[in-house]
């Protein structure tokens, strides 16, 4: 069995599956042209982001038999045409959840605690306490949109805040715990002093977030999203901020990122981001939620153990 990697990853990846006897060439600098024709000699693809697999490019990989995704989303393979082929397609949702989590928590902090302004004033020599004043996130009604490994991280991060958790998930059900309360996404919009999106990008959640899911929020929100910069409509959210309506945002992702998530389209900046880069109510960070130094070990070992269980199955 050989494995092509289109990406780089930790080592401990190509070293676990090397370990099983199986073969792996690491080509993450080749070209997306050269990958595709090396791809029709392989048995398993090993992918982040950079490289899209479409139906074309499935049609020429008669051996392929899996396709690995380090990460959660799965919006750059076809799914659904590997699927027909007999190609499975895996992903490790669990092994950066929590580091989201994490990640999501430390940002609200930030913003609810002023803590980016505050950081820059007194580096500046300006001492401002009551000007600087946060709020807690104790007894806040916290709502989150998306109840997967990612949602119910967080979740469980929260837990010790004493605030009250209220989950919304469209395809489940019956999965309130000890951290959340399954709830209607009438009700989310009813309570929720902080709304924390995690959702996959698909056709259905492209611009989800847009000036009238907004509107439908009884109170003015804080919002993060640490899931995909193209789940929310950035001008929409830059003019509900300006209007009081989001009192300020997290934002770990922004739909001006590249396909790959390396870099942001820069070549022409929109006037909505700029309104971010300058404004005291954002916190940003470049799609590093899911990237620490323990989930890069994680997803790539969780990976590893996913491929290995089907290429010796088919071996």
């Amino acid at each position: 069995m050989r494995v092509l990697f289109a990406d780089s990853n930790h080592p401990v990846l190509h070293e676990t599956l090397i370990a099983a006897g199986i073969s792996c060439d690491l080509f993450w600098e080749k070209s997306t042209e050269e990958l595709i024709t090396l791809l029709r000699q392989y048995d398993g693809l090993v992918i982040r982001s950079r490289f899209k697999i479409t139906k074309e490019i499935l049609d020429t990989c008669k051996q392929l038999k899996c396709i690995g995704r380090v990460g959660a989303g799965m919006e750059n393979i076809d799914v659904p045409y590997a699927e027909t082929k007999n190609i499975k397609c895996l992903c490790v949702p669990e092994g950066n959840r929590d580091a989201v989590g994490e990640h999501a928590l430390g940002m609200l902090l930030m913003l609810m605690n002023n803590l980016k302004k505050a950081d820059a004033e007194v580096r500046e020599g300006i001492w401002l306490r009551a000007e600087n004043r946060g709020f807690e996130i104790k007894e806040k009604t916290v709502g989150i949109i998306g109840y997967g490994n990612m949602g119910s991280a967080f979740a469980k991060k929260l837990s010790g805040f004493e605030c009250k958790i209220l989950a919304y998930d469209k395809y489940k059900k019956n999965f309130g715990d000890t951290y959340v309360q399954e709830s209607s996404l009438y009700k989310v919009f009813e309570e929720s002093d902080i709304l924390s999106i995690h959702l996959p990008l698909t056709e259905e959640t492209h611009y989800i977030i847009d000036k009238s899911f907004i509107e439908k929020f009884k109170k003015k929100i804080y919002f993060i999203n640490t899931a995909r910069g193209k789940c929310v409509n950035t001008d929409h959210l830059v003019e509900s901020i300006k209007i009081g309506k989001i009192k300020g945002a997290c934002l770990d992702v922004l739909e001006y990122e590249k396909t790959s998530f390396e870099g942001m389209n820069t070549s022409e900046i929109p006037a909505a981001m700029h309104y971010l880069i300058n404004s005291n109510k954002v916190v940003l960070s470049p799609h590093i939620a899911g990237w620490t130094h323990e989930s890069n070990y994680k997803m790539s070992k969780g990976i590893a153990e996913k491929m290995i269980a089907v290429l010796n199955l088919k071996n």
